[in-house]
Order: structure tokens, then C-alpha cells, then sequence
């Protein structure tokens, strides 16, 4: 099925695909596929190639395109650009308590096995054969989008003409253990930065953690507000413009009332729109699942995270926000994922999942990939992306400390630009 809209200077196409939720034993259960084409006006009618985009993660729709500008703007210059919604996210079947409730907890975690990036790349290569079956297309991949990519070149690399990759080289071979011991040191850093900026934060923060530790305070979801909750806020702080978005809410967060010091009902209100695990369940689900190769995650943020004992909070110690961490814990606190926690046990002690890259063919690489690194990334550790550049055949990089995780949000045609060219000098030689 196809539906057609125009945006500001974007024509968009909307394709909804039927494809099998498990390609290799059972082809009969389809689930939805959704992606979404997009041209400049100027080029509706020309026949351009490709470019798909797999968004950050997992869990997150593709972006929803508002006018022609950032990287979709440097995109369209060339190529049509396919939107893709990985498969339980956006309209691609989507996951949460309420589509699963018919399932057992059993049921649940096996079905959500299927919903990697191994069989979000069986899904790319099912829609290029519907649309673009002749001509292998570009990719671009943020984030868990480059985790991603890198599968691709694993799986199928014949799909694929060039590749690019912002903020998401993961390492190949490292454990999930491995990967949180290193992030936790640059959360640290980055609390550090966070409260070096704002001079009144510290006790902004402290102040704050501490009524909610002698106060029982609900959001206006109707969950309570915990500190660990609170910590959680530090997913923001490694990206541009989010240490911002959390001082101007903790700056509104108490108030002086009759009765003494409260909560704001503001504060209560925009809280959790600073996080997405209520509406984002695929997350908190799947997310230590991406660095798993044949061995079980076991909640490794939360077993790591005993070795850092200052993220631990005492109302005598200073508070240090967390990052992108996932902790069992949150299954009995957020509302949304409180159905869920049965099912993310299981997926936590799953230990026989699929290798997702081949290290040889990605030594033998011959698909041309250029990737942004960013040597200030909190999200995914610096030194383990540029390992892995030595591992992958026709990887060039840019390393710079100019830009923050969500740099192509902030500054994508820049990049984008940026990253074709270094792919294009690759090719001329």
C-alpha cells in the first residue's frame, strides 16, 4: 500500500510492507514494515537511487520529516530518501504493553528476539528487493543506526552501494560488561562538565534529590518520582542542547508555598517528557541486547554500576545523574514497562543470541564507508569506535570534538556533506 502527501518542499510516499517476523523457521507470521520515501520537489520526478536511513536506538521511529533542511536537505540532492521504521517502532508494528497483552511473558521475550538489528537488515533487503531491485542502494546510520550498518556490510553486503555512519561505530567483539565500564567513566566526565556550567546546579540537584528521598512525590503520569528516577535525567546531558533541558527543569522543580518548600506541578508535568522509556518500551527492552553475541547481557549496567559506587546516592554525598543505562529496576517503576518486567528477565538471561558481525567479511569490506566520530561522545566510547575502524575494510572516519551525540540533528547537512565527500576521495582512488 502506498499514500502520497506533500510537506514543505518534501513529497512524501508512505509504503507499508507485510513481512516475516522470523525469516529463518517461520515465514507464515508477518508483522508491518513501515517506511517512508521522501523527495525534494524540485526532483519528485526523477528516478534518483536510494538513500536509507536507520535511526538511533533501538526503539525509536525514523524521524518525521517537517521541511527540507538538515541532512535530509544534503540527501535529497541526490537521492531519494527512504525513512525506515525498524520493525516494533513507529507504524512497524509497534511495541508495547498493549499489543503484547495477549502474550505470555515466555511468548513476549521470544517474540521481541527477532526485533535486532540482524532482522532489521533482513527487513532492509526485503523492501530493496520490492523497490530497488536491481540497484544496491546508500545507507546511513545513527547511533544504534550504525550498529546497523555495520551488520549490513556483515549480512548483505551486495545491498549496498556506500554506507555512512554518525556517532555509531560499536566494537565488534566486546562485552556488554566492557562497554558499560567505559561509559560510566564518561558519564562521569560528563556530570563533571554539567556541573562546572551551571554554578547553581549542584545545589539545584541536591536539593531536589534529597526531598524526594524524605517526600513521596508523583509525576503527573501518576508514578513516583524517585531519585534513582531522577538520575535517569542524565541521558540527556551527553547531547547538544540537553544539559540545558535539564537545568531550566531543575531550576523550576521546587517552590516555596504556604506550607513550605513543594514540588512545582510544572516540574511534576515536563519531567517525563525528558525520558522515553514509558513510550519507548523497546529501549529499556532490547537495548544491551545490541552487544550481545552468544552470551547473555544480565542487566550488565546494573552489575557494572557496582563498581562506581558515587552513582550511588546518600543524602550526605552529591547526586551524579546516570546515562544511557538500562536498570531492572525501572520494570517496577515506570508504568509502561511494569507488564513487561516478567518478559525483560528472560530477555535479560538470554544467552544463545546470534553473532551480529562477521569479522571477516568486514575485513575484506569492499563497500565504501565514511563515519563521523565524535571524541566527545557520551554514548558510545571513542577508543573502541576507532578499534573497530581497523577491523572494517574502506572505513574512512572523521574524528572531531565539534559536536555532541545527536551532531546530524544539530548540524546534519554539514555532516552529511562532510562524510559523502570522504567517501567520494575514497572512491577516486
Amino acid at each position: 500500500m502506498q499514500i502520497d502527501l506533500t510537506l514543505a518542499d518534501i513529497v512524501a510516499r508512505k509504503h507499508f510492507f507485510s513481512v516475516p517476523l522470523d525469516y529463518q523457521q517461520n515465514l507464515s507470521k508477518q508483522i508491518t514494515v513501515f517506511a517512508r520515501e521522501i523527495s525534494s520537489i524540485e526532483n519528485q520526478h526523477k528516478k534518483l537511487p536510494y538513500l536509507v536511513f536507520f535511526q538511533g536506538g533501538p526503539g525509536f521511529g525514523a524521524v518525521r520529516p517537517i521541511s527540507n533542511s538538515g541532512w535530509i536537505k544534503r540527501a535529497l540532492k541526490e537521492y531519494r530518501v527512504l525513512l525506515l521504521d525498524q520493525r516494533g517502532t513507529g507504524l512497524s508494528s509497534p511495541v508495547n504493553a498493549t499489543s503484547l497483552s495477549d502474550m505470555s511473558a515466555t511468548v513476549q521475550a521470544d517474540y521481541l528476539s527477532f526485533f535486532r538489528a540482524d532482522n532489521i537488515i533482513r527487513d532492509a533487503e526485503y523492501i530493496r528487493a520490492k523497490l530497488s531491485p536491481d540497484e544496491p542502494w546508500t545507507i546511513l546510520g545513527q547511533s544504534f543506526g550504525g550498529f546497523c550498518v555495520l551488520h549490513y556490510l556483515s549480512a548483505a553486503p551486495e545491498g549496498l552501494k556506500e554506507a555512512y555512519i554518525t556517532g555509531g561505530i560499536p566494537s565488534l567483539t566486546r562485552t556488554a560488561d566492557e562497554v558499560y565500564q567505559a561509559t560510566y567513566q564518561r558519564v562521569i566526565a560528563k556530570n563533571k562538565d554539567f556541573f562546572n556550567r551551571f554554578s547553581d546546579a549542584r545545589l539545584l540537584v541536591d536539593n531536589l534529590a534529597k526531598y524526594l528521598y524524605e517526600n513521596k512525590v508523583y509525576l503527573a503520569t501518576g508514578e513516583q518520582l524517585t531519585v534513582e528516577m531522577l538520575q535517569l535525567l542524565g541521558v540527556n546531558i551527553g547531547m547538544e542542547q540537553g544539559p540545558e533541558a535539564v537545568y531550566y527543569l531543575l531550576e523550576q522543580a521546587l517552590i516555596e508555598t504556604a506550607h513550605g518548600v513543594d514540588i512545582n506541578p510544572l516540574f511534576a508535568h515536563q519531567f517525563s517528557q525528558l525520558l522515553s522509556y514509558n513510550t519507548n518500551p523497546i529501549f529499556a527492552l532490547m537495548h544491551e541486547s545490541i552487544y550481545c553475541q552468544h552470551n547473555a547481557s544480565s542487566w550488565a549496567a546494573h552489575r557494572v554500576r557496582s563498581q562506581f559506587e558515587q552513582f550511588n546516592y546518600h543524602p550526605d554525598k552529591p547526586l551524579l545523574f546516570t546515562g544511557e543505562m538500562v536498570y531492572p529496576w525501572m520494570f517496577a517503576q515506570f508504568e509502561a514497562l511494569i507488564p513487561l518486567q516478567p518478559a525483560a528477565e528472560l530477555i535479560a538471561t538470554k544467552k544463545d543470541w546470534p553473532a551480529l558481525y562477521d569479522l571477516e567479511k568486514l575485513a575484506n569490506n569492499k563497500v565504501p564507508v565514511a563515519a563521523a566520530i565524535y571524541s566527545n561522545d557520551m554514548f558510545v566510547e571513542m577508543q573502541y569506535s576507532l578499534e573497530t575502524t581497523q577491523q572494517v575494510g574502506q572505513l574512512q572516519y572523521w574524528l572531531t570534538s565539534e559536536y555532541e551525540h545527536n551532531g546530524i540533528r544539530m548540524d546534519g547537512e554539514r555532516i552529511l556533506d562532510k562524510l559523502i565527500s570522504l567517501n567520494r576521495g575514497h572512491c577516486l582512488r
